[in-house]
């Protein structure tokens, strides 16, 4: 994989665009890459597997990936009618977002749903508990339109699958080829800071432990690695503690302030799960890597 880094078309809250080089060092090599949350999918575009499975549990996302993927000429040209003066007025994006949140046309949605990321508060992916879009006008003098990003997006899209599964079933489809990473919605970093909204039902707590538990189950009876990424806390550390290893990267920007100096930063922790190795004199399975449960150490 050349060291050049490519912008994902879409602004994501929790993006992982700044942590490309830790990440593409420490997956493993496999000839299928896993993602049961693609987000933006910078890990998609900064690595060089053969396949890709991008998994995502909000349907607006999977729906604009699969259409760029086979229609990017058309699409392009559709929504770049979207990014003009006109457009970026605060009566304009309101509107814009009530028609999204009312039409059932796949295309349409698609495209407005490129504008309402380039156009909203930082990006952000949102919706109500009617899983209705609520991310307010986000007030740019002018919002960039992503052309060279769709048109590398749908090109590396023919080696992917997208679809839109609740991640315990992408677990359930595993092979022994494939490699998974997930960056689920960040866990809490307090009481105050639980952004997990990226889809109608939010993240919670129970399905960060069940995404652990699933990540221990397929390296040690399905023998697939997984890498998961998320903040570094007290909590976290726990959740993680049958991982073969845990790393934390120094503090990393959460692009939640539409402010940069006001932007918070924040530790992130990974989490790799490594499959047993097998014995073939026993025919029994060990795992060479000792568990940590203590702090992690910074590499």
């Amino acid at each position: 994989m050349k060291n050049t880094k490519c912008r994902a078309f879409l602004k994501w809250a929790g993006g992982k665009y700044s942590l490309i080089e830790s990440i593409r060092q420490s997956l493993p090599e496999g000839r299928r890459l896993v993602e049961p949350f693609v987000g933006a999918g910078s890990v998609f575009l900064n690595t060089d597997f053969q396949h890709y499975w991008l998994n995502d549990i909000n349907p607006d996302l999977i729906a604009l990936y699969r259409i760029l993927q086979q229609q990017p000429e058309e699409y392009v040209r559709d929504a770049r009618a979207f990014f003009n003066s006109d457009t970026n007025q605060k009566e304009r994006y309101y509107a814009l977002r009530e028609e999204f949140n009312l039409t059932q046309d796949s295309y349409h949605r698609s495209l407005l749903f490129l504008y309402l990321n380039r156009h909203g508060y930082n990006g952000l992916c949102r919706y109500n508990l009617s899983g209705k879009f609520n991310v307010p006008f986000g007030r740019y003098k002018k919002p960039y339109f992503p052309e060279r990003e769709l048109y590398h997006f749908a090109e590396k899209a023919q080696q992917a699958t997208f679809t839109c599964l609740p991640f315990t079933e992408v677990f359930e489809q595993l092979g022994r080829q494939d490699v998974v990473y997930c960056d689920p919605p960040y866990a809490p970093i307090s009481q105050t800071a639980n952004f997990t909204s990226y889809a109608t039902k939010g993240f919670s707590m129970a399905q960060q432990q069940e995404l652990a538990e699933q990540a221990h189950r397929a390296a040690k009876e399905s023998r697939v690695p997984v890498l998961i990424s998320n903040h570094d806390t007290e909590q976290t550390r726990t959740i993680y503690q049958q991982a073969s290893r845990l790393t934390r990267r120094l503090k990393v920007s959460r692009y939640i302030s539409q402010k940069g100096h006001k932007r918070s930063k924040v530790d992130e922790l990974f989490a790799f799960y490594e499959p047993a190795r097998i014995n073939l004199t026993t025919n029994t399975s060990t795992n060479t890597n000792a568990v940590t449960k203590t702090t992690p150490v910074i590499k």
